[in-house]
């Protein structure tokens, strides 16, 4: 529980000042050192769901056209996706909510549901940025294959490195370092010729405008994730279906001021959001909710920097697809360039490229707590869940299970 900028703990009442944002990366850090089997396998399992659903997402969008154009409105496809989530989230928390013990406080209650909104309302502002990098998504496609704008939302990783050092102070050894300007130059591999010349969009060169849409397709996403993962991980004992249904919820209300929007520019008609839509439209929209769902685990559970890596595995799956089911030529550029990227990817995650922390385990958290000496094992429990590490917890509350369920 957070009031006037110091956390209470649920369960002994004591207090600690509200962490820094350096604080809960070396919280998350100092637990991902200390990760287990299970967590491993719940890594595996988020990457391969991952890759299935992101290469996937390009390839359904491609299907949706019509002659090269989109016949239905894609802030609606956005709406319905944020809608779909939102009923996602309410079905599990009604799921977890009849799980719980006795003595628990509830999940539906009032009061938990109003302290829950409070303590998340920075939320809002990922929300807002994924609706408009979901809208960017499909004008992304007017002007690459599918491939191309796989490999393109790649270049992500590193502008996510770069806000995770300036904003949550995460560290990267000089090999991490290595490993993603390794990443650039397999992008740029793959990215040679990709362009038809002589292409004109809007009386533009389609490089230019293309390159424009590029720069915020990948600086809008980025700074959403780390800025979500920021905001799960700093509420963690939240709920993460009730942090999902503020999230969701922002996100639909962001998409539908959109949709009232389009109405205003382009007349009335434009309201009917579903006109156009098709089954490709219909599987586009469960596979970008899963697409959705699936992130703010590995946002709250697991790593940024392993999602979008995660996504550099999707591209190859993405290229095979999009050559046999819609004839896209598999180049010698995009061979060479996904080889370096898992190079690059093999390379960030080695063993040796970890980074070593010169001071002794115990110590940050004093520092960015202004010298409470508690906050270390009560803050470590609330950002990373090292329930291990909180010593007033009961022997059942260390052993509960990974998820929520």
């Amino acid at each position: 529980m957070q009031r006037n900028g110091v956390l209470e703990c649920s369960v002994c009442r004591s207090k600690v000042a509200v962490p820094s944002p350096r604080s809960v990366s070396r919280a998350y850090d100092k637990h991902r050192s200390k990760i287990s089997s299970k967590y491993r396998a719940l890594n595996v399992l988020l990457v391969s769901g991952d890759c299935i659903l992101v290469g996937l997402q390009p390839i359904l969008v491609f299907m949706s056209k019509v002659d090269g154009k989109f016949q239905f409105s894609p802030i609606s496809v956005n709406f319905f996706t944020e809608v779909t989530k939102v009923i996602f989230a309410i079905i599990m928390l009604i799921i977890q909510s009849r799980k719980q013990k006795v003595g628990e406080k509830p999940l539906l209650s009032v009061s938990t549901f109003i302290q829950a909104a409070r303590s998340n309302a920075l939320l809002a502002v990922p929300a807002l940025l994924y609706a408009i990098n979901n809208y960017l998504k499909f004008i992304m496609q007017l002007y690459f294959n599918p491939a191309t704008v796989k490999m393109l939302s790649n270049l992500k990783v590193l502008v996510i490195a770069v806000l995770l050092k300036i904003i949550m102070r995460r560290k990267f050894s000089i090999i991490q370092w290595e490993a993603l300007a390794l990443l650039l130059i397999g992008i740029s591999v793959n990215q040679l010729r990709s362009i038809p010349a002589g292409t004109n969009a809007f009386g533009l060169p389609v490089t230019a405008i293309a390159y424009a849409y590029t720069l915020i397709f990948v600086t809008v996403p980025s700074f959403a994730s780390v800025y979500n993962e920021y905001a799960l991980k700093s509420q963690f004992d939240t709920s993460i279906y009730l942090q999902n249904l503020f999230l969701y919820g922002y996100g639909a209300i962001f998409n539908f001021l959109g949709i009232l929007g389009t109405v205003i520019f382009h007349g009335p008609e434009s309201f009917d959001i579903l006109r156009g839509h098709s089954r490709a439209t219909l599987f586009l929209i469960c596979n970008n909710a899963a697409q959705g769902i699936l992130s703010s685990f590995f946002f709250k559970y697991a790593d940024t920097i392993l999602k979008k890596y995660s996504s550099t595995v999707a591209t190859i799956f993405t290229g095979l697809a999009s050559a046999a089911f819609l004839g896209q030529p598999l180049t010698v550029n995009f061979l060479l360039g996904i080889s370096i990227v898992f190079i690059s990817m093999h390379q960030f995650f080695s063993p040796l490229a970890k980074v070593k922390d010169e001071k002794p385990a115990g110590t940050v958290e004093l520092e960015d707590t202004q010298n409470h000496r508690s906050s270390d094992s009560s803050f470590v429990n609330m950002t990373a869940g090292a329930a291990d590490d909180a010593s007033h917890l009961s022997a059942t509350d260390e052993r509960k299970p990974l998820l929520p369920v």
